[in-house]
């Protein structure tokens, strides 16, 4: 039994990316879906699809690289099962002196940290990328 699938997700991209690999395929969720979205939209992976196998779905991953190297260099859960972590909208830390993003689960849905920092919202920090 599975018990953290964004940890889970996170893990299956690193692994991936890692080993070369062109796709990650993942069992469906919202959130992962809104994570995956957010890392198309900002340009760590190259796509991502809902496809459907009778009556489940699941996401397939596209991976970016740029010749030969990953677009994803570091991928790190940051608020864990054990440990939640959560920040007020001025306390949002660049990652890497925004070089990286952080992904922020606010009252409006999830968002960069850019993007929550522009709409003065804090909320829960779920990963960091870079």
């Amino acid at each position: 039994m599975m018990t953290d699938p964004i940890a889970d997700m996170l893990t299956r991209i690193r692994n991936a990316s890692l080993v070369h690999k062109k796709e990650v395929e993942l069992s469906f969720s919202k959130i992962k879906l809104a994570i995956a979205t957010i890392l198309v939209d900002t340009g760590y992976l190259a796509k991502v699809e809902v496809r459907k196998d009778g009556n489940k779905s699941f996401l397939l991953l596209i991976l970016k690289y740029n010749g030969r190297d990953s677009a994803v260099h570091h991928l790190s859960r940051i608020s864990k099962l054990g440990r939640r972590v959560y920040v007020k909208a001025n306390e949002i830390d660049r990652v890497i002196n925004g070089f990286g993003m952080a992904i922020i689960s606010t009252p409006k849905g999830l968002m960069t940290d850019t993007a929550a920092r522009a709409a003065k919202l804090g909320g829960e920090v779920i990963c960091e990328v870079y």
